[in-house]
């Protein structure tokens, strides 16, 4: 099958187009003909060896972390779905490589796709709308009549959790530019600040829950944002030893982590609100309520570009770009 790897670590190479052999496809499994893959920033963060410590991928790696297709082949346990269901799906980290025709994903790491989105819309979901519920839902416990800060309102995650806070309740601020407003007020955001000209932490103030995707000084500025007691989660780092445990790493790797984020822990234990960092994880049960919240209305997906297969290194620049409104999906079928 033809996939897109990366030979080695790199900011500059680009991906390289190859025939790679289709996976086996284990008792747990489900081979997933691949129509479409969203892309994110992530794959773009591992290409270049960014997160290499927590995630030491054997090289050479097809990337891809979100796929829309249809069941090609089940393993002998799978009880779930059958050949020819329409799937959509994050593949586990490990497990990744949905920049290719098939991939193999265990089960429980899929759902059924929302019967009103195309397979294009499809792929732009998975991985975004879990980071949200895991951080919203999971962390944050948000509850109706809270106050919530998103950052980059307009990106992949912004745009998904400006809908999913407004569906659980919460007033939402988020930060964009001034152009994305009018998109940003129908996704049901109610306080809008253009990061260009306005300054967040002069108008904010005594918010519950805090996501925060940027870099450190605005995390910083956010933690001060916070009511006591407030949550911010952090899904650009500084990552924790509660997070190098989560996910089993050598002990060395929670000791470092430790230290990275120690500033940080210090300085929202003084503000007296919580700091944690979230790396988002496959969940083929949640993605079903996703699917759920897509198909009553409450949740749609927003995209930006399709890029045809053969364009892929492209799309993967505009991602690189930040220039991106909602995702970037590759048509692969």
């Amino acid at each position: 099958m033809k996939a897109y790897t990366i030979q080695k670590y790199s900011k500059k190479e680009l991906l390289q187009l190859a025939d790679v052999p289709v996976l086996e496809v284990k008792d747990n499994d489900v081979l997933v003909e691949i129509h479409a893959s969203g892309l994110n920033l992530l794959d773009s963060k591992i290409k270049t060896g960014e997160f290499k410590l927590i995630l030491p991928y054997k090289l050479p790696l097809v990337l891809g972390h979100d796929v829309a297709g249809v069941v090609a082949k089940v393993g002998k346990n799978v009880k779930k779905f059958k050949v020819g269901d329409e799937v959509y799906s994050r593949p586990a980290d490990f497990r990744i490589g949905t920049l290719a025709e098939f991939i193999a994903i265990d089960e429980k790491d899929i759902a059924l796709k929302p019967k009103n989105l195309t397979m294009e819309q499809a792929a732009s979901i998975p991985l975004v709308a879990l980071t949200v519920w895991q951080a919203l839902i999971e962390k944050a416990d948000l509850k109706k009549g809270q106050k919530v800060f998103i950052q980059a309102g307009s990106g992949g995650v912004g745009t998904i959790a400006i809908q999913l806070a407004k569906h659980l309740g919460a007033t939402v601020a988020a930060t964009a530019s001034e152009k994305s407003f009018p998109m940003l007020k129908e996704l049901g955001a109610d306080v809008l600040i253009d990061y260009k000209s306005q300054d967040f932490e002069s108008i904010l103030k005594d918010y519950d829950v805090v996501l925060n995707s940027q870099d450190a000084k605005t995390l910083e500025k956010s933690l001060r944002i916070l009511k006591h007691g407030g949550k911010l989660i952090s899904i650009s780092g500084p990552p924790t030893a509660d997070f190098a445990k989560a996910i089993g790493a050598p002990w060395f790797v929670k000791i470092i982590l430790s230290l990275i984020s120690s500033g940080v822990r210090k300085k929202a234990s003084k503000l007296g609100v919580h700091y944690s960092f979230l790396f988002m994880r496959a969940d083929g049960a949640q993605l079903s309520q996703i699917s759920s919240l897509i198909e009553s209305g409450a949740l749609k997906p927003v995209l930006d570009k399709i890029f045809p297969f053969e364009q892929t290194n492209d799309a993967l620049a505009y991602v690189e770009s930040g220039r991106a409104k909602g995702k970037v999906v590759v048509k692969v079928k």
